[in-house]
C-alpha cells in the first residue's frame, strides 16, 4: 500500500507536475491536498502542453483517479473552466473526486484578496489575488463554506449571511467598496451545484479504503516547503500546509500510512512574489536563467525571480519533510555556464550559518556563501541514463546530492515528458 507524498523543496515552480506525471502510469490515485488555483503545473505530453492550476496532475494519466481533498480551497468556476478545457482536448475527466469537506472560494474572497493587497502597498505579500488566503482565513474563523453546503440552499444562505456580516463593514467602511449581497453570492455558488454533486464524496474514506486494497497513492502538494504557512519564510508564505505533514491533515489519512516523501528541486532556484531570497540574481545571470528556463508563472504569467541553487534550503526541506528522494529538474538550463555557483551556507552579520535561520530578521540579512562547480557545454536534452551526462554534469548532481542530504533519484533534462533520467525507483 504505497502512499507517497510529493512536495516542492524550494519556493514553488520546481516541476512537481512533471514529477507527478512521471509516476502517473504506476499509481492508482493522485491526490491534491492543499492550496487552490494559486499555483500552476505544466505537463508536456508529446506536442501538447497542459497548464493545470486547481486540478491534480494525475487527471492526465489514463486509469488514475484524481482527487481534490479536504485541505484544498476550490473556486468552482475555475474547476469547471479547467475541466471543460480538458474535455475539449479529449481528456477523460469522469474519474475526478472532490472532498465534501473542501472549502469553497466565493466572489467576496477574491474581492477582499485584491483590495487588501492594494491597501498594504509596499507591505503586500504578493498574492495571486484569487481569494485563497481569505478562504483559508474563513476556514480557521469557522465561517467558511464547504462543498457539502452547496447542496442545501437554506444552510448555504445562512452561512453566506454570517460570512458577509463582518466583511461588508470592512468593504464599505475601510476599502470604500460596495456591499456584497447574500442573494448574489448564493446564486453564484449554486450555478454549478448540480454538475458538481456526482463528484463530491467523503474522499478520506475513499483513500483509506484504497490503501486497504493495496492501491498506490500519490499525494501532490501545491506551492512548496518555503511557502508553507508554518515552516516557510513567514509572512511571505501561502495560507496552507505545503509540506509532507499537510498531506495527512489535508487528505484524512493517518501518518503511519505514508511510505515515502519525494522533494522536487530545480538545478537553480526561483521565487514568485515578495519575500527574502538569498541567492537572487540581479545581473545578466539572473536574466539568463529567467529566459533560458522560461521562468514565468503558469498561473499569473509573472516573471520569476531567479538565483543559484541553495543547498541550505534543500537541507531544511529534507529535515522538515523527512525527504526520502529528490527529483532534480531543469538541469539542462545550466548547460553552457563555465562556472556554476552553489550556495553552501549563509553569512548573517559575519556569522556562518550552515542551517537555515528561522528568525525572520536573520534570514532577511542572510547572504550566500558560494562554492563554484565546473560547468559543461554538451547538449544533455537527449540523455536518458546518468552515464549519458557529461562528467561535469554528473559531478554537479553528485555535489548537490551530498550538500542536500538526500539522494537524487530522477533528473529532468528537458521539458518533454520523457526527458528524464531515472536513477532510483521513486516508488521503491
Amino acid at each position: 500500500m504505497p502512499a507517497v507524498v510529493l512536495v516542492g523543496a524550494q519556493w514553488g515552480d520546481e516541476g512537481k507536475g512533471k514529477a507527478t506525471d512521471l509516476l502517473g502510469s504506476r499509481v492508482d490515485y493522485v491526490v491534491k491536498f492543499n492550496g487552490g488555483n494559486n499555483a500552476g503545473h505544466t505537463v508536456v505530453i508529446g506536442d501538447e502542453k497542459y497548464a493545470l492550476h486547481l486540478l491534480p496532475s494525475g487527471i492526465l494519466s489514463p486509469g488514475v483517479v484524481p482527487v481534490i481533498a479536504n485541505g484544498v480551497v476550490v473556486d468552482i468556476d475555475v474547476l469547471f473552466e479547467e475541466l471543460d478545457a480538458l474535455i475539449e482536448r479529449g481528456v477523460d475527466v469522469s474519474r475526478l473526486l472532490v472532498s465534501g469537506s473542501a472549502h469553497v472560494i466565493a466572489g467576496y474572497h477574491r474581492t477582499i484578496d485584491k483590495v487588501t493587497e492594494r491597501f498594504l502597498g509596499k507591505r503586500r505579500i504578493g498574492t495571486t489575488g484569487r481569494g485563497i488566503g481569505p478562504a483559508y482565513a474563513d476556514k480557521i474563523n469557522r465561517v467558511g463554506i464547504r462543498m457539502w453546503d452547496l447542496f442545501d440552499e437554506k444552510i448555504l444562505a445562512e452561512k453566506v449571511e454570517g460570512a458577509l456580516d463582518q466583511k461588508n463593514h470592512l468593504l464599505v467602511k475601510v476599502y470604500n467598496r460596495r456591499a456584497i449581497t447574500v442573494d448574489e453570492t448564493v446564486e453564484e455558488l449554486l450555478q454549478h451545484a448540480e454538475r458538481l454533486k456526482p463528484m463530491v464524496t467523503d474522499t478520506s474514506l475513499v483513500l483509506n479504503r484504497a490503501l486497504d486494497d493495496d492501491k498506490t497513492l500519490l499525494f501532490e502538494a501545491g506551492q512548496a516547503t518555503m511557502l508553507d504557512v508554518d515552516h516557510g519564510t513567514y509572512p511571505f508564505v501561502t495560507s496552507s500546509s505545503a509540506t509532507a505533514g499537510g498531506a495527512v491533515t489535508g487528505s484524512g489519512i493517518g501518518p503511519t500510512r505514508v511510505t515515502g516523501v519525494i522533494g522536487v528541486v530545480k538545478a537553480y532556484t526561483t521565487r514568485v512574489g515578495e519575500g527574502p531570497f538569498p541567492t537572487e540574481l540581479f545581473d545578466q545571470w539572473g536574466e539568463y536563467l529567467q529566459k533560458t528556463g522560461g521562468e514565468f508563472g503558469v498561473t499569473t504569467g509573472r516573471a520569476r525571480r531567479c538565483g543559484w541553487y541553495d543547498s541550505v534550503i534543500t537541507r531544511y526541506a529534507t529535515r522538515i519533510n523527512g525527504l526520502t528522494d529528490l527529483v532534480l529538474t531543469k538541469l539542462d538550463v545550466l548547460t553552457g555556464i563555465e562556472k556554476i555557483p552553489v550556495c553552501v551556507a549563509y553569512d548573517v552579520d559575519g556569522v556562518r550559518h550552515d542551517e537555515m535561520p528561522t528568525d525572520q530578521t536573520a534570514f532577511h540579512h542572510a547572504t550566500p556563501i558560494y562554492e563554484e562547480l565546473d560547468g559543461w557545454w554538451e547538449d544533455i536534452s537527449s540523455a536518458r541514463t546518468f552515464d549519458d551526462l557529461p562528467v561535469n554534469a554528473q559531478r554537479y548532481v553528485h555535489a548537490l546530492e551530498e550538500m542536500s542530504g538526500t539522494r537524487i533519484s530522477a533528473i529532468g533534462v528537458g521539458p518533454a515528458r520523457d526527458a528524464t533520467i531515472q536513477v532510483h525507483d521513486l516508488l521503491g
